[in-house]
């Protein structure tokens, strides 16, 4: 499909233009947590909601990282940014992914925070149906944030968690994006792209791990680096939001430009 100009939210009026995009579970609300938080002086933040969440919920698409990055890439020219660095977090890794090896030359920094690798994530039968079926049983989703991040959060944030991920996504939608992000491999794409790329992972994150990234992100990107958080799972926004920010924000402001 054509490229699409995606609902987003703008912070901040700093220099160093900066795409985030969210996982699997979330619209863009995701990173509300850490939002208070950033340097809104040496960055300027665009915040996206991928087709088939948030405010982009009823649109149309394919539902791949490929259409994503394509449609990341049309909010930046919106924007008018020619250079910029790119966050993604869990499934929205691979977007950036995807965006750092098309355009290699337009992008300052990447960051993934429990990044899906760009060879995909293939899972044993029990785990599929699990994820295979989140899309139409809430119990699913709840089942998938508890094991991820370590079985030791509060219900009441499962809960809620559970709920935003139901009201913000459309359930033909969410079911498509998993194919994509969790079966489709294009690392040879990426291997040795030069953009600096951080892994920022959880130690309570049994899947999307350290271990993981020194397989497969270390191995691709040429200037790779690898941060585990220790009190962190899989949702470093929500569970470790300080951390994230100044871990994330560190990174970025070590390219030296304006």
């Amino acid at each position: 499909m054509t490229p699409h100009v995606l609902p987003h939210t703008l912070v901040g009026e700093g220099p160093h233009h900066v795409l985030a995009v969210h996982g699997w579970f979330a619209d863009r609300a995701a990173y509300a947590a850490v939002m208070p938080d950033l340097d809104l002086e040496t960055f300027r933040y665009a915040f996206v909601d991928l087709r088939g969440y948030g405010e982009a919920l009823n649109t149309a698409g394919d539902f791949t990282t490929r259409e994503g990055a394509g449609d990341v890439l049309a909010v930046a020219d919106h924007l008018g940014w020619e250079r910029f660095s790119v966050v993604g977090h869990s499934m929205g890794g691979s977007v950036v992914q995807r965006i750092a090896a098309a355009v290699p030359q337009r992008v300052r920094r990447m960051v993934g925070v429990s990044p899906v690798p760009a060879s995909g994530l293939p899972m044993p039968p029990e785990h599929w149906e699990l994820f295979a079926g989140a899309a139409d049983r809430p119990e699913n989703r709840r089942a998938i944030l508890d094991l991820t991040t370590g079985g030791n959060r509060p219900a009441a944030w499962l809960d809620r968690m559970v709920q935003q991920s139901v009201g913000r996504s459309d359930a033909k939608a969410f079911r498509t994006w998993l194919d994509s992000w969790a079966g489709e491999d294009f690392h040879e794409e990426v291997v040795g792209v030069g953009v600096p790329a951080l892994a920022v992972v959880g130690a309570l994150d049994p899947a999307l791990g350290a271990g993981l990234m020194r397989e497969t992100w270390l191995r691709h990107y040429a200037r790779a680096e690898l941060v585990e958080i220790a009190g962190a799972g899989h949702y470093a926004m929500d569970e470790t939001p300080l951390e994230l920010v100044r871990t994330v924000e560190d990174f970025l402001r070590a390219d030296g430009e304006g």
